[in-house]
C-alpha cells in the first residue's frame, strides 16, 4: 500500500512539474515574440526579470526615471511574472490614456476582486462594454453632474472642518493621518449616499483596513508560491 502511494504521488509531482513547466515556457516565449525587438528595455535576471533594479537603494520613481533616460520614454520591464511597458512621457501617455484609450480600458481580471465587488460587476473591475457605459452614464448623470456634486458641498466643507479640528485637538500627540484621511473619505461618501453615517464605522474601517492586509498578503504568497515553482522546474531539468 505505501509502495502506490510513494509511485502515485510521484507520477501526480511529475505531471505537475510537466504542466508548469510547459505553461512557464509558453508564457516565455509570448513574452519574446511581443517585447523582443519591439520595446527597448535593461536586461533581465532569471525568475525575478527587473525587480532587484526596483528594489535598489534609490526611490522607486527615482530608478524609473534613470531607466528611461536611458531607453526611451517607453520601455518594458520584467517584473517576476509580470510583463511590464512604463511610459515616462506626457505625448505617450496621451496616446495611451486618450488616443487608443478603449484598447486599455480593461483591467486585469483579480481573484479577490471578482469575489469583493460580485463578479467585477462594479465601476472599476467590469470589462469595458455595454454594461460598463451603463454604469458610467448613470454615475455621470445621478452622481457627478454639477447639481448633485453642488449639493453634497457642505457635506464635503463639515467633515474637512471636523478633520482639521481633531488633528488640532491631538496638538503635541501622533496622528494617524492614513486612518484620518479614510474616515473622512467614509463619511462624506457614507452622508452623500445614505445621509447619514453608520454608528459601526470604525469597526467598518478596521474590516477595511484588515481586508486590504489579507489580500496583500495573499499576493505574496501567490509570488512566492510561483517563485518556489520555477525553482522546481529549473532544478528537475538540471
Amino acid at each position: 500500500m505505501e509502495l502506490q502511494i510513494s509511485l502515485f504521488q510521484v507520477l501526480i509531482t511529475f505531471f505537475l512539474v510537466l504542466f508548469m513547466a510547459a505553461i512557464t515556457s509558453m508564457r516565455k516565449s509570448k513574452a519574446r515574440n511581443l517585447t523582443q525587438g519591439l520595446i527597448p528595455g535593461p536586461r533581465k535576471l532569471p525568475l525575478i526579470g527587473n525587480l532587484h533594479q526596483l528594489a535598489g537603494p534609490g526611490l522607486p520613481h527615482h530608478t524609473l526615471r534613470d531607466l528611461a533616460t536611458k531607453y526611451g520614454a517607453i520601455m518594458h520591464l520584467q517584473l517576476g511574472q509580470i510583463s511590464t511597458v512604463v511610459v515616462s512621457s506626457a505625448e505617450m501617455a496621451k496616446e495611451i490614456m486618450k488616443t487608443h484609450d478603449i484598447v486599455f480600458a480593461n483591467r486585469p481580471v483579480l481573484a479577490s476582486a471578482k469575489i469583493i465587488t460580485y463578479g467585477c460587476t462594479d465601476i472599476v473591475f467590469s470589462p469595458y462594454g455595454n454594461y460598463w457605459r451603463n454604469l458610467r452614464k448613470i454615475c455621470t448623470s445621478e452622481l457627478l453632474n454639477a447639481t448633485r456634486v453642488a449639493s453634497f458641498q457642505s457635506i464635503r466643507e463639515e467633515e474637512v472642518l471636523n478633520l482639521v479640528e481633531t488633528i488640532k485637538s491631538n496638538e503635541g500627540s501622533a496622528v494617524n493621518l492614513s486612518r484620518k484621511v479614510f474616515s473622512l473619505s467614509y463619511g462624506i461618501t457614507a452622508r452623500a449616499a445614505f445621509g447619514k453615517k453608520c454608528k459601526d464605522q470604525e469597526a467598518f474601517i478596521s474590516v477595511v483596513t484588515e481586508e486590504t492586509k489579507c489580500l496583500m498578503q495573499l499576493k505574496l504568497i501567490l509570488i512566492l508560491l510561483v517563485f518556489s515553482l520555477q525553482i522546481s522546474i529549473l532544478e528537475s531539468t538540471k
